[in-house]
């Protein structure tokens, strides 16, 4: 038996997350701690989440579009400034988010545990390339 190549990929990946929703965040939480990645945050303001996107250490990030009535776009653009892999969490799916980000992965709530480690996994692998 061969083991799955991305098996291991997450494991001690540091992934940022932005979610306004309480059990949409502690969901996610324990995907990520499940897959062996470490949580930074979460964040479930704008503010916060502009703040950690700037300081803070990780690899990738999670972002909700729409936190708290607010558009997450500065966010991204922070993180694209750092040149970070991020994937957009959305119930409207990817024809909803704007340009110039229409390019990045998106997972459409719900997702399964499976999509998220998936679209992850490409995010990060996108970069490494």
């Amino acid at each position: 038996m061969t083991a799955d190549p991305n098996d291991d990929v997450l494991n001690g990946i540091r992934v940022l997350v932005v979610e306004d929703e309480a059990a949409i965040s502690m969901l996610l939480e324990d995907m990520l701690l499940d897959f062996g990645c470490a949580v930074v945050g979460p964040a479930a303001r704008l503010s916060s989440a502009l703040e950690m996107a700037s300081q803070e250490a990780f690899e990738v990030a999670i972002l909700d579009v729409n936190v708290a009535g607010e558009p997450i776009y500065p966010v991204a653009e922070a993180i694209a400034k750092r040149d970070l892999p991020l994937v957009f969490s959305t119930g409207y799916g990817g024809a909803g988010i704007r340009e110039p980000f229409r390019d990045r992965p998106v997972v459409q709530k719900p997702f399964s545990q499976a999509d998220l480690k998936r679209t992850l996994i490409g995010a990060i692998r996108a970069v490494r390339t």
